[in-house]
């Protein structure tokens, strides 16, 4: 009897425990969902930091700490409430620590900054260190300050790509792969010890036009020519004072001495407000975001069949299964007008790439049909552009990454591995071809003919699909195809692309598709849509730390990439599958 008392009192605990840890998550929720008092003649503070992800961390507290983590769609739309919202007088841009490797988002926030200034409402850029990325982004502003200690680092743009051959080679393994294109460098990384001349092209014509991008963003914003600017990018990186004496940047002040040197609000009396509150400001409190409704699904990560999850080396994971489910709830939707997919991504299995491409086709023509405007962030290369070419309008910003149209497919050999560390492997089969995907050696001539027969099967798949998108002759496609990537800017001169610009721009292209006023607010209902609190207060009594994912936050960007980049075949696709999927590469 007293061990029954005993039992149960443990369990009434326990019921107590989790009942009071849900009543403090719901009331914490309450809180977090609060919108704030915002004060008369506001200055906004907006951090714009990190990676600059598309879309929250989806985590057990992601709708907790979604803020505190800038997105950018968050930085845009509280430039926009900003914008319209009379409260707020001016907001301070704080660029920092930016690690994207890519130059698409940024765009899309300095495009946000000079729309905000449309308002006549003023925009001040602080740099606490004047990087290149986190100057370009301040260039949108109407003056930039710099720290006194910090230097401004313009010096250029230098592009990496990290080849493991010789890795490879130290350890007894063979990277055995085919490709399509003379441009198709994804598997040089496992195959070459250096550039081939077609790959030292392609990256010489990307680092050469983004640098033409930034060049030009520096000389309108500074009211120089591009000569001098190019000079003075020659002489950096600058102290301080040189920079200032330059012309390159305002002020060298620290961030509360910014209210000293230029009037922030027509009165002398105003309030600081940081993004994190302001957030929870909501686009209908200051006259947005009410109207049609109009989709916008989220296409980020890796493209692969299945569900969509998140790799700790790679990121996040694009499942085919989830993105046909969120576009067939669109389409079924009757209150949705038009979609809007936002792709950032490389691409990934070339099988997940068609499934998604035939369902967004079926959107686009099908019994339920919807206008389709695709949107372009960062990337949208390979399996990326792939699933971009069922809409008839493709967006992107001057510094997407797309096109590679191409594909590859093969395997690693570690039958030498095995070897070196004194094991043997012996298989038993039926089948002419049935150990064409050994792990233990390579094609014989046979399978490899079998394999290049897939791959360019697809091949001519995908160059007749964006013919036919982009109404070009195949051959034409295919003279600009062969794998190559290409900038939007340049994208948009070779016909790949039909408008350069962000999200907003591609959701206005939808309004004009679906007949909606230029004029009138839209409702963007987006995929992934927001958990709800359910799914926020199960999760949080279930599940552990996925210790891949701490491991792989301690490693630095280039090295996450190499190492995702080498292992991606083995862990995230099926063994022998033709992958859609661009070279991976990184840039300063």
């Amino acid at each position: 009897m007293a061990i029954r008392r005993g039992v149960g009192l443990v369990v009434t605990i326990l019921i107590l425990g989790i009942a009071i840890s849900a009543g403090g998550m719901l009331v914490m929720l309450m809180l977090v969902g609060r919108e704030p008092t915002v004060a008369s003649n506001s200055v906004l503070t907006l951090r714009v930091e990190g990676d600059l992800d598309e879309i929250a961390a989806d985590n057990v507290f992601g709708a907790l700490v979604s803020a505190k983590r800038p997105t950018v769609r968050g930085l845009v739309d509280n430039l926009r409430k900003a914008k319209a919202d009379n409260r707020i007088s001016s907001v301070i841009i704080r660029p920092g620590n930016l690690t994207s490797a890519y130059w698409a988002k940024l765009q899309e926030v300095r495009d946000a900054i000079l729309d905000f200034r449309t308002s006549g409402k003023q925009a001040i850029g602080f740099l606490e260190y004047g990087g290149t990325r986190e100057y370009y982004v301040a260039t949108g502003c109407d003056r930039i300050f710099l720290a006194p200690p910090s230097p401004l680092d313009l010096t250029g743009l230098a592009s990496y790509a990290l080849f493991l051959r010789g890795t490879l080679d130290k350890i007894g393994a063979t990277a055995d792969f085919q490709h399509i294109g003379d441009y198709k460098t994804a598997p040089n990384q496992l195959t070459q010890k250096t550039f081939t001349p077609a790959h030292r092209e392609m990256e010489e014509s990307l680092n050469n036009d983004f640098f033409d991008q930034l060049v030009q963003a520096v000389a309108v914003s500074r009211k120089k020519s591009v000569e001098d600017v190019k000079a003075l990018i020659d002489d950096g990186p600058y102290l301080p004072e040189n920079a200032l004496h330059a012309g390159l940047v305002d002020v060298v002040a620290y961030e509360d001495q910014i209210e000293e040197k230029v009037t922030l609000a027509k009165t002398k009396t105003f309030s600081r407000l940081d993004a994190e509150s302001y957030s929870k400001v909501s686009l209908e409190s200051v006259g947005l975001g009410k109207g049609p409704r109009i989709a916008v699904i989220y296409a980020v990560g890796l493209i692969n069949s299945g569900r969509s999850g998140y790799d700790p080396l790679n990121g996040p994971v694009v499942g085919s299964d989830t993105i046909v489910e969120y576009i067939r709830k669109a389409r079924k939707d009757s209150s949705i007008r038009a979609i809007v997919l936002r792709i950032d991504s490389p691409g990934g299995s070339s099988i997940a790439s068609d499934v998604i491409w035939r369902e967004l086709m079926l959107a686009r023509t099908g019994t339920q049909s919807r206008p389709v405007v695709a949107s372009m962030s960062d990337l949208a290369a390979s399996g990326g552009y792939y699933i971009a070419m069922a809409a008839p309008d493709i967006v992107a910003q001057p510094g997407t990454l797309t096109g590679s149209i191409g594909i590859y497919g093969g395997k690693i050999v570690t039958g030498g591995t095995y070897e070196k560390l004194g094991m043997s492997i012996e298989a038993i089969s039926r089948g002419k071809n049935a150990e064409m995907n050994s792990p233990v050696r390579p094609f014989n001539e046979s399978e490899r003919q079998k394999l290049k027969e897939e791959l360019q099967a697809f091949y001519g798949q995908f160059v007749e699909k964006v013919a036919q998108s982009r109404k070009m002759k195949p051959e034409a496609v295919d003279a600009i195809a062969q794998g190559r990537v290409w900038t939007g800017r340049q994208a948009k001169q070779l016909g790949l692309v039909d408008v350069l610009g962000g999200l907003d721009r591609a959701v206005a292209l939808a309004k004009e598709r679906a007949k909606i006023a230029p004029s009138q607010n839209v409702e963007l209902v987006t995929y992934p849509p927001r958990r709800s609190l359910f799914d926020v207060l199960s999760e949080s009594f279930g599940g552990g730390v996925d210790e891949r994912a701490e491991v792989a936050a301690l490693l630095g960007f280039a090295d996450r990439k190499a190492i995702g980049a080498l292992t991606a075949p083995l862990r995230l696709f099926r063994r022998g599958e033709p992958l859609a999927l661009m070279p991976m590469g990184y840039m300063q």
